[in-house]
């Protein structure tokens, strides 16, 4: 009697077990589906693109022609490409060092600062972060302009006279400092606000007990503020590489990649190529090989971000 009584019991828990461990899965299958559909597609679409020969041509007359490799070979063995792969991977690593090096300070800095200078500071971060990047390059263009910029007035108001209608963009290493320094001056708002957030959350007590023990400045940031500020500090820094890396706009609209392509980078080459020239597929082709470059400085740096991890522990 109490067997029968059980079995269908145990029969009916069974599928509302199985019912109950797939609920998450369907309650995010809507989600993963439209993400898949919004970012896989097109990133399959720019693959299967970048071994065709698409030209303005074959987009009117609807033609498929198929070029296999033949678009990573004409990238790939242009030294060009190469040269502008070194300077986008450098522009990144300066613009990323110099972000995560001002932020960390400023962040240090709200921490010791009164309420009302904190606060002061922290609605200038703000400011400066929300401006938008067309009107932030055009300002830093009048600074920098070389017959009415106020950096050149200022310079020669004291005295130094060498400045008088000087010109910046002369070369393409100074474009790229200058445009380096509009990308740090708008993300380092950000990132310092975020790196706040997280010394925020140390306990003040470890401070009070490294200074009775007699810990230096450095020794406390090493041993106190650093161990927990860590993992916000490597998150912002993969970010900040993500980020900069694929930066267009500023570049761009400074000197569209000039003076003589001193300034272009990996972004503007793929916008050249595809827009300005008409050859998405070779475009298609350096999207990819720019995934490739970033998927490849990425892995180095959670490599050596890992290392540290295992060698501090």
């Amino acid at each position: 009697m109490t067997t029968t009584m059980i079995e269908p019991a145990a029969e009916t828990r069974t599928p509302r077990r199985r019912l109950e461990r797939l609920m998450p899965y369907l309650l995010l299958a809507p989600a993963l589906v439209t993400l898949i559909v919004l970012l896989g597609y097109p990133a399959v679409s720019v693959l299967t693109t970048s071994f065709r020969e698409l030209g303005r041509g074959e987009l009117v007359r609807g033609e498929v022609v198929w070029t296999g490799f033949d678009n990573y070979v004409e990238v790939l063995g242009d030294s060009e490409f190469w040269l502008i792969t070194l300077r986008t991977v450098l522009f990144t690593g300066t613009c990323v060092l110099l972000t995560i090096g001002l932020a960390l300070l400023l962040a240090l800095l709200m921490r010791r600062l009164p309420s009302g200078v904190r606060l002061l500071l922290q609605v200038s971060l703000l400011l400066a972060w929300a401006m938008p990047q067309l009107s932030a390059t055009t300002v830093f263009q009048w600074i920098f302009d070389q017959n009415y910029g106020i950096l050149n007035k200022t310079l020669v108001a004291i005295g130094l006279d060498g400045f008088e209608r000087y010109s910046w963009f002369t070369t393409g290493l100074s474009t790229m400092a200058i445009i380096a320094t509009l990308i740090v001056w708008q993300a380092v708002p950000f990132v310092a606000m975020t790196l706040y957030a997280a010394l925020v959350g140390i306990p003040q007590d470890q401070y009070e007990s490294a200074g009775l023990d007699g810990a230096s400045a450095w020794q406390t940031f090493r041993n106190v503020t650093l161990p927990p500020l860590a993992p916000m500090l490597a998150l912002v820094t993969f970010m900040s590489i993500l980020w900069d890396f694929k930066v267009f706009a500023q570049v761009w609209a400074f000197r569209q990649g000039g003076p003589n392509g001193g300034s272009t980078t990996l972004p503007v080459l793929q916008y050249v190529e595809g827009i300005a020239r008409g050859n998405f597929g070779v475009a298609a082709a350096i999207s990819v090989l720019m995934v490739i470059v970033l998927m490849a400085i990425s892995a180095q740096y959670l490599r050596l971000l890992l290392r540290s991890q295992g060698s501090e522990q």
